[in-house]
């Protein structure tokens, strides 16, 4: 069985080829012919995980899969949220994310934050959604190597480390993508 993970991203490709079954061949949009930026413009995390993986099943007609994820933090109303990628600019860089997040928390007291995940799955003409999320805290300042985005800013809820100080194992079985993939994988061996 192909299916195709609606990204170009080799962090996220790397997490779940480890999660996903051998007999699921994953294909990346690099390895489809998709070059393009596959538009993003919903106001939501489920939105954009339904619009990626609709494109995708539309222009290129392969049976896909796309995610889409967000930092949600209590003290800032959920923000960063659907914009966690471009939180500072249209640069996408995950240093600057970090700092404005770090700078506009640096007075609050309540630093609770989640990550969620949420894929959308386009298979044989039907489409399923899955949500993983991964509940915790924004630290202090940054702290790790592993991982990418958010990871060096955020602790998961009962862990002393930051995501960027976790191997890949322990981040997939207690993170929010792990979560969601783990519902994915359930449902294409079910």
């Amino acid at each position: 069985m192909q299916l195709v993970f609606a990204t170009n991203n080799l962090n996220k490709i790397k997490e779940v080829q480890a999660l996903i079954p051998e007999h699921i061949k994953l294909l990346s949009l690099n390895d489809i012919g998709c070059l393009e930026d596959i538009p993003e413009t919903q106001d939501t995390i489920e939105g954009n995980s339904i619009q990626k993986a609709t494109y995708v099943k539309k222009h290129y007609g392969y049976d896909c899969f796309a995610d889409d994820t967000g930092l949600e933090v209590d003290a800032l109303n959920g923000a960063p949220g659907v914009y966690s990628a471009r939180y500072a600019g249209e640069q996408r860089d995950a240093n600057d994310n970090m700092d404005k997040l770090l700078t506009e928390l640096n007075a609050k007291t309540n630093r609770n934050a989640q990550f969620k995940t949420v894929i959308t799955l386009q298979l044989n003409n039907k489409q399923h959604t899955f949500t993983g999320i991964c509940e915790g805290e924004i630290t202090s300042s940054k702290s790790g190597e592993q991982g990418f985005g958010y990871d060096p800013i955020f602790k998961p809820k009962g862990h002393q480390e930051t995501f960027a100080e976790m191997d890949l194992k322990l981040k997939n079985s207690i993170g929010h993508r792990g979560k969601a993939i783990l519902q994915l994988v359930n449902f294409l061996n079910a």
